[in-house]
C-alpha cells in the first residue's frame, strides 16, 4: 500500500483510537479494503483474531467464529473504512477487488475527502506518486528495464521508445518494429539495439521524437511512418534480357504476397519492367 499522506495518517489514527486498536492493525485492514475495492477485505492480523473476512452488508467471518463482539468490532472498523475509502473514488477499481493498477504500479490518487477524525475537504488520503520518468506524453509501457546506467521504456501501441540515460530523457519513433529484447555494449551508459523482425537494431537509428520533452532543434513536424521497404531494384535499359526482368516481376510478386508492397506499388514498377522489353 502507498504512503499515507499527513491527512490520510491523522484519519487513521482518530479511527485506531476511537475502535481501540494500533494504528498497524488500522493500517492492516484498511490495505484489505483497498484491495477488496471498498466492498469487502479479506484481512489477517493479531488484533482481528488472525485471518477473517468482511462483506459489506453481509458476512463478517473472523477465527473465533462465536466471538460476536469481535465480529461487530470488525464490522463497524470496516464500514467507516469504506466510507473512508469511498470518498477517495481513485483508489477503487469497478468491477474488481483489487487496487488499480497497470503493469504493476498501483495508481492511487485521492480526490479529497471529509472526515470527523481529520481533514478536510480536498484533502488526499495518500502520497501523490512520482511522475513517471517518461514525462506525461505516454501512459503504461508494455516493458521497462535499465542496463549499465540506461534506463528504456517501450510503448508498442504508441510506437514509441523511451531511453534515458546520464538524466537525459530521449523518445524515439519506433516506426514498425515489432521489440523484443534489449541488448547494450558493455560499458556505462553504452549504445543500445533491441531485436526486431529486421533483426538487431540500433536505438540511434530510429527517428527522435523529444529531449527531455523538447522537439528537438531544426526536426520537422513528425509523423510515424513505418520503415522503408527496399524493392527489388530493377535492371537498367538495355542491361539485362527478358528472362531477367520476368524474374524481377516474379520477386515483386512474392514481395506484394508478403505484404512488403501494396498492389499500387506492384503494378507501377510492374509496368516499369515491362516497358523495357
Amino acid at each position: 500500500m502507498r504512503q499515507l499522506s499527513p491527512t490520510g495518517q491523522q484519519a487513521i489514527d482518530d479511527i485506531a483510537r476511537r475502535h481501540g486498536i494500533s494504528t498497524d492493525a488500522a493500517l492492516s485492514m484498511l490495505d484489505a479494503v483497498v484491495r477488496g475495492n471498498g466492498g469487502m477485505a479479506q484481512f489477517n492480523h493479531p488484533e482481528f483474531g488472525g485471518s477473517g473476512q468482511w462483506m459489506r452488508g453481509g458476512m463478517t467471518m473472523v477465527s473465533d467464529m462465536f466471538n460476536g463482539h469481535l465480529k461487530s468490532r470488525v464490522d463497524a472498523l470496516c464500514f467507516e473504512l469504506a466510507g473512508l475509502v469511498a470518498s477517495q473514488p481513485d483508489l477503487l477499481r469497478t468491477g474488481s477487488f483489487q487496487s488499480q493498477s497497470q503493469n504493476g504500479q498501483e495508481q492511487f490518487s485521492g480526490s479529497g475527502h471529509s472526515h470527523a477524525g481529520g481533514g478536510g475537504q480536498g484533502a488526499s488520503l495518500f502520497v501523490a506518486p512520482p511522475p513517471d520518468w517518461w514525462g506525461p506524453s505516454l501512459r503504461w509501457p508494455d516493458s521497462t528495464g535499465s542496463q549499465n546506467g540506461v534506463r528504456y521504456a517501450n510503448f508498442a501501441q504508441a510506437r514509441r521508445l523511451a531511453i534515458e540515460a546520464n538524466g537525459t530523457v530521449t523518445i524515439y519513433d519506433t516506426l514498425d518494429h515489432q521489440i523484443g529484447g534489449f541488448s547494450q555494449q558493455q560499458s556505462y551508459g553504452g549504445s543500445l539495439s533491441f531485436n526486431s523482425q529486421y533483426g538487431l537494431i540500433d536505438v540511434a537509428s530510429l527517428p527522435v521524437v523529444s529531449v527531455n520533452g523538447m522537439e528537438p532543434v531544426g526536426a520537422t513536424p513528425h509523423q510515424s511512418t513505418p520503415a522503408p521497404h527496399q524493392a527489388p531494384a530493377a535492371a537498367a535499359p538495355g542491361s539485362g534480357n527478358a528472362q531477367d526482368i520476368f524474374a524481377t516481376i516474379e520477386r515483386l510478386a512474392e514481395l506484394r504476397a508478403k505484404g512488403v508492397l501494396d498492389d499500387a506499388e506492384f503494378q507501377a514498377k510492374k509496368t516499369e519492367l515491362l516497358g523495357r522489353l
